[in-house]
């Protein structure tokens, strides 16, 4: 099996779903067989690739990953659903124990034949998160260049070292800047703290503010094929590069 990927923040609006949605398209388009699962309620990474939410969760069902992934119109590309059942959400997010053991078992038996599994988190610090961080090989961290990041990334890490205690194939991926503005004060400061802490964690590429990026989803597209050649694309393509450097 390949590595599986954990995009990961308790805070929203900080480009989680749109770093794991351009992230699986590029690794795919890289020629790497991938598989994005959408743990996120608001099932916005499927919304994102033109797809429906599925009827019932298949990590809750345990229906066969095999039978409950869609092939999606990138090719080497495919979505395992997210679903919006509030009582399959809620068993998802119930004895986060025994739900990772659960999701292990899926990985080991229905995912030998990807390179990368990219997983959506929802936007907090609960078992669904944990969940996916205890099933996970690497986990990546995007956030914003504002005020209140440090704070937040704090608060991840704690949970991320809680999770790396119980699971030692757990590592750190990498830490992503987005909404990057080189043109703000705030946006450099943000940049050189969080560098000078974790080093070379931080991933040299920095996703930019770009209306392109925020347009995509409304097309079922990923920025990567919806405006190729803007800085947004161009930007989640290094990102990708840099992902296969640290394999």
């Amino acid at each position: 099996m390949g590595r599986i990927l954990c995009v990961a923040n308790q805070k929203g609006g900080v480009g989680k779903t749109t770093t794991a949605v351009n992230l699986a398209v590029g690794l795919s388009k890289a020629g790497q067989r991938t598989l994005l699962i959408d743990l996120d309620p608001q099932c916005n990474a499927t919304s994102n690739l033109g797809q429906t939410p599925a009827p019932r969760h298949p990590l809750v069902t345990r229906e066969a990953i095999r039978t409950a992934t869609r092939t999606t119109e990138v090719e080497g590309l495919e979505l395992l659903p997210g679903c919006r059942n509030f009582d399959d959400v809620d068993t998802l997010a119930r004895s986060p124990e025994s739900q990772a053991l659960t999701m292990k078992q899926h990985f080991a038996s229905g995912l030998a034949s990807y390179d990368y599994v990219v997983i959506d988190c929802p936007p907090s610090l609960g078992a669904l998160t944990r969940t996916a961080l205890g099933a996970s090989t690497d986990v990546i961290m995007p956030i914003q260049c504002e005020y209140f990041a440090m704070e937040g990334l704090t608060q991840m890490i704690e949970v991320i070292k809680s999770v790396m205690s119980r699971e030692s194939k757990l590592r750190f991926g990498g830490i992503v800047l987005t909404m990057y503005d080189h043109t703000l004060e705030l946006t450099q400061e943000v940049d050189a703290q969080v560098r000078e802490f974790f080093g070379e964690i931080v991933f040299r590429t920095t996703i930019p503010r770009d209306v392109h990026v925020c347009e995509a989803p409304s097309h079922g597209l990923s920025v990567i094929d919806y405006a190729p050649r803007c800085r947004g694309a161009r930007a989640y393509v290094e990102l990708c590069m840099e992902v296969l450097e640290r394999d």
